[in-house]
C-alpha cells in the first residue's frame, strides 16, 4: 500500500467570531460546538484529492469565559474549596484551606500596593474590572494609566480553575513532564507592572502564585501536586546603586525570616530566568525569583509568599518617592524607551506566565498588562563606552552582586 500523507485544519466558529485551534484544549464546559474538519488526503503517486468531513467536538477552550462583575465578591472560590469563607479573619490557620488564605493574601497584597501607587502620584486613580467565571474563578484587575508618576500601573489578582493542555501544562512548570492529556488544574495569583514615567524612576515587577494540578478523572487516586511560585524584581533604565542596594536588601530580610539560603539561591535563580536569550543580557538588575517550590512545608511556604507580598511597598515606594521628580533630557527619555523594548521583548518571547496565559485561554487584556504604554526599537543601537548608559547595558550583561 502507498503511503498517505494527511494534514487537518480545524476551524470553529461561533455567533460573533472564528479561530483556528493551535492545539487541542478540554473545555471546561460541558458544551458543545459544531466544527468543520478539512482533511487534506494524498497518496504518493496519484491524484490529490479534497475531502470534507463535518463532525462535531468540544470547544476548545481551556477556561470559562470571564462575566463583568459590578460588585467584587467576598471570594472567587468555588463552595467546596472554601468552607469557612464567612468564618472572621482572626480564625485559625486550620479553619480555612491554603486555597482561601492565599485568595485572601494576594487580595490584601493588591489593596496595599494600589493604595501605595495612588498615593505616589498624587492624584491618578485605578481603574478597576471585576470578572468571574460560572464555573467558578475570577478575578481584579486594575491598570493606572498616565497619571502624575506612573506611564502604566497594573496590579491583578485572578483564581482560576480549568483544563490546561499538555503545552500549557509545561509552560506553568519548568520541572514538568509532558503529561499525555489534558490536566485540571487551580491556579491563584497577584501579578503586577509598575512603569514609573521618569527615566531615573525604575520598574518593578512582582508575581505570587499558588499552584495545584487535579488527578484527572481517568486516574482515580493519583496525587494532587502543588507548588508556590513567584519573585519581585528592579528593572531601572540607570543605577543608582544605592536604590539597587536597597531594594535587594529587603529582599534578603524577607527571605532570612525563612531560610539563608533562600537569598543567594533565588537571587540567582532571577539573574538566570530574566535572561533575554537573543541580546545576551538580562531584563534588569534582578532582585529574587522562584518556582515550581513545594519541598519545603507548605505552611511555610505560604507565610514565605506572604511576607514576600508584603515586601514589595518598602522595597520600592522609597526608590519611587526619592527620583520621580528627577529632572531628565529627552536622550534620558529614548534610553528609557530602549530598555522598555527589552522588556517588552522577554514578556512576549520568553515569559512563562504570559505563554501560560495565552495558552489556557485566560483574560488577554490581564495577560498583557505588562507591556509599558511606549517603548523603542532602534537598529543597532550600542551606547558608548564609560556612559551611564553603558554601565546599565554591562551590569544586564554581567550581574552583580549588590550586597
Amino acid at each position: 500500500m502507498s503511503p498517505t500523507a494527511k494534514a487537518s485544519v480545524i476551524v470553529s466558529s461561533s455567533s460573533s467570531s472564528s479561530y483556528f485551534t493551535l492545539f487541542p484544549l478540554t473545555s471546561a464546559s460541558p458544551k458543545t460546538k459544531p466544527t468543520t474538519k478539512l482533511s487534506f488526503s494524498f497518496s504518493k503517486g496519484q491524484t490529490r484529492n479534497l475531502t470534507l468531513k463535518t463532525t462535531t467536538i468540544r470547544s476548545a477552550v481551556s477556561i470559562e469565559k470571564e462575566i463583568p462583575e459590578t460588585e467584587r465578591p467576598n471570594t472567587f472560590l468555588r463552595e467546596s474549596d472554601d468552607h469557612d469563607s464567612s468564618t472572621s479573619s482572626s480564625s485559625s490557620s486550620s479553619s480555612s484551606t491554603v486555597r482561601s488564605r492565599f485568595e485572601k493574601m494576594i487580595r490584601e497584597a493588591q489593596d496595599t500596593v494600589c493604595k501605595a501607587i495612588e498615593g505616589a502620584d498624587g492624584g491618578a486613580k485605578f481603574k478597576e474590572d471585576v470578572w468571574s467565571r460560572p464555573g467558578g474563578g475570577g478575578g481584579i484587575s486594575r491598570v493606572l494609566q498616565d497619571g502624575a508618576v506612573w506611564e502604566k500601573a497594573g496590579v491583578n489578582v485572578s483564581v482560576v480553575y480549568g483544563v490546561m493542555p499538555p503545552e500549557a501544562y509545561r509552560a506553568a512548570s519548568a520541572t514538568a513532564e509532558l503529561k499525555p492529556g489534558p490536566v485540571p488544574f487551580f491556579a491563584a495569583g497577584i501579578s503586577s507592572v509598575l512603569h514609573p514615567k521618569n527615566p531615573f524612576a525604575p520598574t518593578l515587577h512582582f508575581n505570587y502564585r499558588y499552584f495545584e494540578t487535579d488527578a484527572p478523572k481517568d486516574a482515580p487516586g493519583s496525587p494532587r501536586q502543588w507548588w508556590f511560585g513567584g519573585g519581585t524584581d528592579l528593572t531601572p533604565a540607570y543605577i543608582f546603586e544605592e536604590d539597587v542596594m536597597h531594594f535587594h536588601s529587603v529582599q534578603k530580610s524577607a527571605c532570612d525570616k525563612f531560610d539563608p539560603t533562600f537569598y543567594p539561591r533565588f537571587k540567582k535563580w532571577c539573574d538566570d530566568y530574566f535572561y533575554i536569550k537573543h541580546r545576551g543580557e538580562r531584563r534588569g538588575l534582578g532582585g529574587i525569583f522562584f518556582d515550581d517550590l513545594n519541598d519545603y512545608d507548605q505552611e511555610m511556604l505560604l507565610s514565605f509568599a506572604t511576607e514576600c507580598a508584603n515586601s514589595v511597598v518598602p522595597a520600592y515606594i522609597p526608590i519611587i518617592e526619592k527620583r520621580k521628580d528627577t529632572p531628565f533630557t529627552d536622550q534620558h527619555k529614548a534610553w528609557q524607551q530602549l530598555r522598555r523594548g527589552r522588556y517588552v521583548e522577554f514578556n512576549l518571547v520568553y515569559d512563562r506566565g504570559t505563554t501560560f496565559g495565552l495558552k489556557t485561554g485566560g483574560r488577554i487584556e490581564s495577560i498583557l498588562v505588562s507591556l509599558p504604554l511606549t517603548a523603542r526599537w532602534e537598529y543597532d543601537h550600542k551606547p558608548e563606552n564609560g556612559t551611564e548608559e553603558w554601565k546599565l547595558l554591562d551590569a544586564c550583561i554581567n550581574p552583580k552582586e549588590w550586597i
